[in-house]
C-alpha cells in the first residue's frame, strides 16, 4: 500500500535492513567489507541483482537505506547514492553518453555542472548544446537535429527560472531522448519529475534532504534497470562513494523533509513578499509570487514554492560591505537547503565568465532574471520576523 511521503521518509526501508537489531532506530554500518560464502564471485561484473553485501564500494545497508528512501520518496523504482551532487550528475552523463554524441543542457544550472559540460564533456569530443529549457519551441528544434540526453534543472540554480517537466519529457522522448532533472532546488517534496515524465531525477542530497549542512551527498533515481547499469558500469569503477556516515546522517535529515520543507515555503513567501515591496530592492524572483514569469506553471507543477529566491538591489557592493556588521541570523556563505538562512552575491558578468559561457542571446534572457547580479538567499527555519529583521538592518 503507498503510504504519505511524509510516513515514507520515516519508515521505508528500516525494519528489513536493521534485522536483526531490535533498535527503532537503524544502526550505521561503517564496515568496508562483509562476511561472504566461498561461492562468492570476486569480480563485481560478476555479480547479480540479489548478490549479498561484500564491500561498501558495491553496496552497504545504510547506504541502500537511503537510496531506497528517496526512491519512495520520488517515486521511482531504485535510487543510486553518491559522494556529492556533482558526482551524480557527472556520473550520469558519463554512463548515458559518448563520444560523438550530442546532449541538450539546460543554459543556466548548477555552476559545477555548466563547468563539467563546457569542459570535460566537449574534451571528449561530446556535443553540448546549451539550451534555455523554457523556450520548448529551442528545444523541439534542437532535439531535431539529434540528441541522446537532455538535462534540466528546475528551479534552475541560480536564477529560480522553471523548465515544464511534463511538456520537456514529451518532446524529448518523441525525438528519442531520455530526459534527466536536477530537482535539487525543489525537493521530492516540492516536484516529482519522474512523475511527470522524466527519466531520471537527481538531487544533491546536501541540500535540502540532508538538511543540516553538515554531510555532503547526491542520488539519481530512476528505472531499475537503468540504476542497476549505472551502479554496474560507473559508481563501482569509478568510487564517488558516499560514506555511509554521511548516509546514516542524511537518513536523520529525511525525517523531517517534509515538515521543513513547509516551513521553508512558508518562510520564504513571508520574507519574498517583504522584499518585494521594500524601497530599496529592485526585484525579487520567487516561484510563490504573481510576479515570477512563470507563476502559472508554478502552480501547476509545485506542490510547494521551496526556500530559494533571489534579490536585485541597486548598489550591490553597498550592501555587501554592511553584511559583517549588520546580518545577525542571515549567514552570508554559498550553499542552500540548511536548516540556516544562507545568502550570497552571484555578479553576472564574473559568473558568466566562470561558469555558464552564454552566448550574447543568452545573457539578455539571463539579465531578464538577474540584471547585473543578484543575492541568492535559502530561507531558513528560524522565525520568518528574524530573518525579515536581518533585511531591514541589512537594506537600512
Amino acid at each position: 500500500m503507498k503510504k504519505h511521503p511524509a510516513t515514507e521518509a520515516i519508515h521505508t526501508g528500516e525494519f528489513r535492513h536493521h534485522q536483526p537489531s531490535t533498535s527503532s532506530v537503524p544502526p550505521i554500518n561503517m564496515s568496508t567489507t562483509f562476511l561472504v560464502d566461498p561461492d562468492t564471485p570476486f569480480s563485481a561484473n560478476l555479480l547479480g541483482e540479489d548478490a549479498p553485501f561484500i564491500y561498501t564500494r558495491w553496496g552497504n545497508p545504510t547506504l541502500q537505506l537511503l537510496e531506497e528512501k528517496m526512491a519512495a520518496l520520488e517515486g521511482g523504482e531504485a535510487g543510486l547514492a553518491f559522494a556529492s551532487g556533482i558526482a551524480a550528475v557527472t556520473s550520469l552523463m558519463n554512463y548515458k553518453l559518448k563520444s560523438g554524441e550530442r546532449v541538450l543542457v539546460s543554459d543556466i544550472a548548477y555552476a559545477g555542472v555548466r563547468e563539467f559540460c563546457n569542459h570535460y564533456l566537449r574534451k571528449m569530443q561530446i556535443e553540448v548544446v546549451s539550451l534555455n529549457m523554457s523556450d520548448l519551441n529551442v528545444v523541439e528544434e534542437e532535439l531535431k537535429k539529434g540528441a541522446k540526453l537532455v538535462f534540466a534543472e528546475t528551479p534552475c540554480n541560480p536564477i529560480v527560472r522553471l523548465t515544464d517537466i511534463r511538456q520537456l519529457a514529451d518532446l524529448a522522448h518523441q525525438h528519442g531522448a531520455m530526459l534527466a532533472v536536477d530537482s535539487t532546488f525543489a525537493s521530492p517534496m516540492v516536484t516529482q519529475p519522474l512523475q511527470l515524465g522524466a527519466d531520471f531525477v537527481i538531487h544533491s542530497l546536501t541540500k535540502y534532504a540532508g538538511g543540516h549542512g553538515d554531510a555532503m551527498g547526491g542520488v539519481v533515481i530512476g528505472s531499475k534497470t537503468e540504476v542497476n547499469k549505472l551502479r554496474a558500469t560507473v559508481l563501482i569503477h569509478q568510487g564517488a562513494i558516499m560514506s555511509p556516515f554521511n548516509a546514516w546522517l542524511i537518513n536523520r535529515g529525511l525525517v523531517t523533509l517534509p515538515l521543513r520543507m513547509r516551513q521553508h515555503s512558508d518562510n520564504a513567501l513571508r520574507v519574498a513578499a517583504y522584499l518585494e515591496q521594500h524601497p530599496k530592492v529592485k526585484r525579487v524572483i520567487y516561484p510563490g509570487l504573481m510576479s515570477h514569469p512563470q507563476y502559472e506553471l508554478a502552480l501547476q507543477q509545485m506542490k510547494l514554492f521551496s526556500g530559494m529566491l533571489t534579490l536585485q538591489v541597486d548598489q550591490p557592493q553597498k550592501v555587501l560591505a554592511r553584511v559583517k556588521e549588520h546580518l545577525q541570523t542571515i549567514h552570508y556563505a554559498v550553499s542552500l537547503g540548511h536548516h540556516k538562512t544562507l545568502m550570497y552575491y552571484m555578479g553576472t558578468e564574473s559568473l558568466n565568465e566562470s561558469s555558464f559561457q552564454l552566448s550574447v542571446e543568452q545573457m539578455v534572457d539571463y539579465r531578464r532574471y538577474a540584471g547585473d547580479g543578484i543575492f541568492r538567499i535559502s530561507i531558513g527555519l528560524e522565525h520568518a520576523g528574524d530573518i525579515i529583521a536581518d533585511f531591514s538592518n541589512l537594506l537600512a
